[in-house]
């Protein structure tokens, strides 16, 4: 799995191809030249680059002395959003599809995996992807147009790939890519009735969202931000509005896991807004309360809570396919997780020990992520031993699926267990892990 390149200090610092203590000496040259002092050391940076802390006026004005960036955009856009490096979403309009597709196939050939877009490119685009009422497709242009025939074999041949059970997905990366880039190429080509064109787009949307939970399981958060960016245009530009908020969710997920709730918040309260069927309006609702919760709003967590609920209760029709998975266990889990953020731990074990025995044996990559919150939750329980059962039930799940991402929850875990040495289970969990 490649790392995670969570703090754009680090991104920059990489890009110039600098460690953290080539750093400390770039800030130190750079005092100098002002003849100034600076105490800038590995460690200093090293918190700088984990949110342990923020660097003070002083520091912010060596590095951008280092980074070469005017030190006006310093204070007007301040800690970390003046560093260099991070890119700009692909407006939305009437030709933005194709661009924002190849550019996620492009870039996904990128081992870089820091997180591409900026909290405030993603809410711009959360509230453009809003306001903006999608544009009639494009008539048919010359020649033979790719007709309904050929779109069903492409949907039956996305519906196959897509569906696969998450241990064939690990295999199938070429597969989905070569897939999606036939798709763009078409609509690329504009070569079709606009009722044809309203499947395509729906077809790239399904297919780039798929990839990019694919590319976020294995860690790889920037291939992942582009993908959902490439869906959300091609949703917007089908007219689908369930869709297209559907994708803001994911973003908005992503953000969440993270550490970022309050862009999260902001991306969601646009989604919720444009979405109509209950299903979709209960998960984004759902998400939101975990943002909220993470940022410590209290009231409009539960209050999120009760309108996920009130919605996911509500009669509808047969749910979108990007939520159809949405279940009853879900609902329990994500409540639990919200509680144990709020300081409410008791209640949260239980919504969520309730909610690990109602999940469909089918959702093996959500079991692995659950088993590992409720393993956390026996832990802080006192329950060490069935705490090391179900957390090595989780690495063992994670690790036969493939998904880097599930497995690093449960490494999260490992300083809290080395305490209980020499108890027979967690011992057995500590060695499944360290193997």
């Amino acid at each position: 799995m490649d790392d995670l390149i969570r703090h754009p200090l680090a991104h920059a610092r990489i890009e110039r191809g600098w460690s953290q203590p080539e750093l400390a000496r770039q800030i130190q040259r750079a005092a100098l030249r002002r003849r100034l002092r600076s105490g800038t050391d590995r460690a200093r940076i090293w918190a700088w680059e984990n949110f342990r802390a923020t660097p003070d006026d002083h520091s912010q004005m060596l590095l951008a002395d280092v980074f070469e960036i005017d030190q006006s955009l310093v204070a007007a856009l301040g800690w970390p959003h003046w560093l260099p490096g991070r890119d700009n979403s692909i407006p939305i309009g009437p030709h933005s599809t194709v661009p924002a597709l190849r550019e996620a196939l492009r870039a996904s050939m990128d081992r870089r995996t820091f997180v591409a877009y900026t909290s405030a490119a993603l809410v711009g685009l959360a509230h453009q992807w809003a306001a903006t009422e999608p544009r009639a497709l494009a008539a048919a242009l010359d020649g033979k147009a790719v007709d309904a025939e050929l779109v069903d074999l492409l949907e039956a041949t996305g519906d196959k790939l897509t569906g696969l059970v998450t241990e064939q997905r690990q295999h199938t990366r070429t597969l989905l890519d070569a897939h999606l880039t036939t798709v763009t190429g078409l609509i690329d080509g504009h070569n079709y009735t606009e009722p044809v064109g309203r499947r395509l787009h729906v077809l790239a949307a399904r297919m780039s969202t798929t990839v990019g939970w694919h590319r976020f399981d294995q860690g790889k958060h920037a291939a992942a931000g582009r993908f959902w960016h490439g869906a959300l245009h091609s949703a917007h530009a089908s007219g689908d509005r369930d869709l297209g908020a559907g994708v803001m969710s994911d973003l908005a997920y992503q953000a969440t896991w993270l550490k970022d709730p309050k862009t999260a918040a902001e991306i969601l309260e646009n989604a919720v807004a444009r979405t109509r069927h209950p299903t979709a309006r209960s998960l984004l609702y759902l998400r939101l309360a975990r943002a909220q919760a993470a940022l410590g709003e209290a009231h409009a967590c539960h209050r999120s809570l009760a309108t996920a609920e009130q919605e996911f209760a509500r009669p509808a029709g047969e749910a979108p396919a990007w939520c159809a998975w949405m279940s009853p266990a879900d609902l329990l889990v994500d409540s639990g997780q919200c509680l144990r953020d709020l300081g409410q731990p008791e209640r949260g074990h239980q919504l969520i020990g309730e909610g690990v025995k109602l999940l469909p044996g089918a959702r093996r990559k959500t079991a692995a992520v659950f088993l590992s919150y409720e393993a956390d939750t026996l832990l802080e329980a006192g329950e060490v031993d069935h705490a090391a059962a179900t957390a090595q039930e989780s690495l063992r799940l994670a690790t036969q699926i493939g998904a880097p991402r599930c497995v690093a929850l449960v490494h999260d875990m490992l300083p809290a267990f080395q305490k209980y040495r020499g108890a027979e289970r967690v011992d057995e969990f500590l060695e499944l892990a360290r193997t």
